[in-house]
């Protein structure tokens, strides 16, 4: 079964970090554009992070710019998402997102075009 599966989730103080883990199962996702989406409470599902299947472009939504970096480990089959800084804003279930169809120069932070999705993963900043 192919699969994506997020963890790294939990409670953290305004200023803390996490490091969020995006890991396939059945699929080796190292060529695949994968995407971090996370969705508050009563507010849409939004992009926060993505990065191409080439390992080299990325993009960030302007609210997480400067704070959250994503990465690739190819020899894990795993992408992270490194959030400093975080505030209670950014509180949210955090999913990954991945579609192995886009050019490998590009993401997106569109959820429509990706297809294979983790089952989330809850992150809560609060003192």
């Amino acid at each position: 079964q192919l699969q994506l599966a997020e963890s790294g989730g939990g409670l953290v103080q305004p200023g803390g970090s996490l490091r969020l883990s995006c890991a396939a199962s059945g699929f080796n996702l190292k060529y695949d554009a994968i995407g971090w989406f996370r969705q508050a409470p009563g507010k849409e599902r939004e992009g926060v992070s993505c990065i191409a299947g080439g390992g080299i472009n990325t993009e960030y939504a302007d609210s997480v710019k400067g704070r959250f970096t994503i990465s690739r480990d190819a020899a894990k089959n795993t992408v992270y998402l490194q959030m400093n800084s975080l505030k209670p804003e950014d509180t949210a279930v955090y999913f990954c997102a991945g579609n192995a169809g886009l050019p490998d120069y590009h993401c997106s932070l569109h959820q429509v075009e990706y297809f294979r999705w983790g089952q989330g993963t809850q992150v809560t900043v609060s003192s």
